[in-house]
């Protein structure tokens, strides 16, 4: 019989291989799209329905990133059984990620160094939630579940909050605000992802696996509550999105039926909205449940090795995404505007398409590399 916690972490990487999959079509729009650029939220009247569609989708991928990050960290403790390990390899991985953020990664996007603009994105995001993790797991299960859904319920309470001084507006734009942080003339840093809404996210995910891998029921019982508490996640954004009170920036009704329907979903990435985090988690939830009854089917295969191999995969792809976007530059030169870019959306699924089986084998090696080199510590950062 296959043991449950191998079942449990093959879903798990099954799901980070889709989200995985998912995040590069949005580089390849954010690499090949670039002269029709979508604010947060979008504007739909304006926005082609295969673009919303296709942003909309990539809408599912951190969350669910740093959800599994949160679930992953009480699994890794329920193996260890040591609170002490668990919470070093939340310190020494969030701060590895951090590094990766400002040093590689930065690099990858935009091919400064040294950068004179460093922009905090989802990498960034994770490390700092992986350390407030590991403040957090020393408290009782009861507070973790409280903290986390406080942060996640009420941080758009203060949307509209602007401290007075440079200082508290930088703290502020680090937790909750989009902003920019000005060091010096020719050095200034991005928030792109405040951490705040993430910290909540990855303590909730914590909580939910300590709450949920720690019951004696067994391993379909499990994963059958965290369907259910996916389909609440959804259940209560839909109630809170016809109520257009709280949640998010309030939706539209128009005469046509599909702008109405993309309003609806017109949801606030940047920090994430309680909205955002409720229809994303919860779609996670019921994806992670749907993956682990198909574990056994051929084509999970290729899913669970983009998700064995994460961060591999994300710093690879970002190079190469980079270095065809020169080659294509080069090539055919500058055609919309100061960018070079592709004319329908459609053209940047093939692309994304194309990659993934291009990827693939690079991947398939690496994740066999590293299953064959467990002694080797870096590897499990990767």
């Amino acid at each position: 019989m296959q043991n449950p916690l191998s079942t449990r972490l093959l879903a798990i990487d099954a799901l980070r291989g889709l989200v995985i999959i998912i995040m590069l079509l949005d580089h390849v729009r954010e690499t090949f799209y670039l002269h029709y650029q979508v604010p947060d939220p979008m504007q739909i009247e304006s926005t082609d329905p295969a673009l919303f569609f296709s942003r909309s989708l990539a809408h599912l991928c951190a969350p669910v990133f740093v959800l599994l990050t949160g679930i992953s960290a009480y699994l890794y403790q329920s193996k260890v059984q040591s609170l002490k390990m668990t919470r070093e390899f939340l310190i020494k991985r969030g701060l590895f990620l951090i590094f990766l953020e400002l040093v590689i990664i930065n690099f990858a996007w935009t091919g400064q160094f040294p950068p004179e603009i460093v922009y905090l994105q989802v990498i960034w995001a994770i490390g700092i939630s992986m350390l407030a993790l590991a403040a957090l797991i020393h408290l009782p299960i009861l507070w973790i579940w409280i903290i986390s859904v406080l942060i996640i319920a009420f941080h758009n309470v203060f949307d509209q909050l602007y401290p007075n001084s440079a200082f508290l507006q930088a703290l502020w734009n680090i937790l909750h605000q989009r902003g920019w942080i000005e060091f010096s003339e020719h050095f200034k840093v991005r928030t792109s992802y405040p951490v705040l809404p993430w910290i909540g996210v990855i303590g909730f995910g914590y909580a939910l696996g300590k709450t949920v891998f720690s019951r004696p029921d067994n391993f379909a019982v499990k994963m059958q509550f965290l369907y259910r508490v996916g389909l609440g996640c959804i259940g209560l954004f839909l109630i809170l999105r016809m109520l257009n009170l709280y949640g998010d920036q309030p939706r539209e009704v128009f005469s046509n039926f599909s702008l109405t329907l993309m309003s609806f979903f017109n949801l606030t990435k940047y920090p994430p909205s309680l909205d955002f985090i409720l229809w994303n988690c919860g779609l996670g939830l019921i994806l992670l449940y749907a993956l682990q009854r198909v574990e056994n089917r051929s084509w999970i295969k290729p899913l669970v090795i983009f998700g064995s191999v994460p961060m591999f995969f994300y710093i690879v792809h970002l190079f190469v995404l980079k270095l065809l976007y020169v080659f294509a530059v080069f090539i055919f030169g500058i055609n919309h505007g100061s960018y070079f870019g592709v004319d329908h959306v459609s053209t940047l699924w093939w692309i994304s398409l194309i990659l993934c089986l291009a990827l693939y084998p690079l991947m398939l090696s690496f994740s066999r590399f590293k299953h064959q080199n467990k002694h080797i510590a870096i590897l499990k950062y990767l």
